[in-house]
């Protein structure tokens, strides 16, 4: 007796996103009736495709199984984020399908790459013996040419990956031929495109994705977590701004070129720290509203506002070095010059031990909590 499990899978959802159909679908009857929903809420959409061949599949192998041989499918559907979140719907789902249904072999049908990034979750609780794709016939030529490329443009997945990257390099290529002395805006192309394949040679992308992701949901968090990533925004382009007048400021002749540099390092480092703190103060905010706050926000706000205060004073020290005055580290001058940033460090150290008793009470609340077991 053998029991095999005829799979597809939904990784973006698209089945309840455009169908309303909850997965995982188990069934021939339920599969049916979730591919025929899908193909009339969206005749274009691929998924409707893997479903029916996963029936195809299905059908086939119950008109061969022997006598004491049963075969099922099953539709696995993800989350709209994809990526982590919707691993761990699909990797759920499939334990509830292998629970009731107990397979001993899987046949697994999908309609691309993006659905077969999910094999090694398949491969780690069932034996999967073929992997079949769907792919739908189309006419060749220019016509299908510009059909792909519209699709993909409308595509909210690869809009953001064709799109984006050609609206910055069409940005910086304009602004260096429009602004005076832009030929760095042009020459700094190069480093953008190295930064990125650097970020996708060591593997940043999930990172960065991530960041991405906090900030859309900073932004989309309520109004004052809004208000504050607007901020930063802004904070961030002024001192790109400050920046850039500074370096075309003349230098001062009785004071040189190195005090005009860390006067403008100063200058830049208020409006880096500005954005720094508003950025970190909408994620605050938001994880407040989410109800997982743990404080991790407040203790980078902290740790932020010692490192700006060390290096003000550095700068300053520095500052009155390259002007040339003779600085005397006396304990009147040293008192003056670096007490701010001591002080802020012992606030640091007191606002962490606050923040980390609280944390431990409510690890130790959550200990003791009786679950009624």
């Amino acid at each position: 007796m053998v029991r095999t499990l005829v799979l597809t899978i939904d990784r973006d959802n698209d089945l309840g996103v455009k169908a309303g159909i909850r997965g995982p679908v188990i069934g021939r009857k339920s599969s049916l009736t979730a591919a025929l929903r899908l193909g009339i809420a969206d005749p274009e959409e691929s998924d409707t495709n893997a479903v029916l061949g996963a029936l195809h599949h299905h059908d086939r192998l119950a008109e061969g199984a022997g006598a004491g041989d049963e075969v099922q499918i099953a539709i696995l559907t993800g989350d709209v984020r994809v990526g982590p979140r919707s691993d761990r719907t699909i990797a759920s789902q499939l334990d509830e399908v292998i629970q009731e249904f107990q397979p001993d072999t899987a046949l697994l049908v999908t309609d691309g790459a993006d659905d077969e990034a999910c094999l090694p979750i398949i491969t780690s609780r069932v034996r999967v013996e073929t992997v079949e794709k769907v792919i739908v016939r189309q006419s060749k030529g220019i016509e299908g040419t510009y059909y792909y490329i519209i699709k993909a443009v409308e595509d909210p997945r690869f809009r953001a990956r064709l799109l984006v990257p050609l609206a910055v390099f069409l940005i910086i290529m304009g602004l260096g031929l429009i602004l005076p002395g832009g030929i760095a805006l042009i020459g700094s192309l190069p480093l953008i495109i190295g930064l990125w394949v650097l970020g996708k040679g060591l593997g940043l992308e999930a990172q960065m994705e991530r960041v991405a992701m906090e900030m859309r949901d900073s932004a989309t968090g309520g109004l004052f977590s809004s208000l504050l990533w607007g901020m930063s925004i802004v904070c961030l382009f002024l001192a790109i701004a400050t920046g850039w007048e500074g370096m075309n400021d003349p230098v001062p002749e009785d004071k040189g070129r190195a005090w005009q540099l860390m006067s403008l390092v100063d200058n830049v480092l208020q409006w880096i720290i500005g954005s720094v703190l508003s950025f970190l103060l909408a994620l605050g905010v938001l994880r407040w509203k989410e109800g997982s706050f743990t404080g991790r926000s407040v203790l980078l706000v902290g740790l932020s506002v010692v490192i700006y205060s060390f290096i003000a004073a550095a700068t300053g020290v520095a500052m009155l070095i390259a002007e040339g005055q003779e600085y005397s580290p006396t304990f009147d001058q040293l008192g003056d010059d670096w007490s701010l940033p001591l002080i802020s460090l012992v606030m640091y150290y007191l606002l962490r031990t606050v923040v980390q008793s609280f944390s431990e009470e409510d690890e130790a609340s959550y200990g003791n909590r009786f679950w009624g077991v």
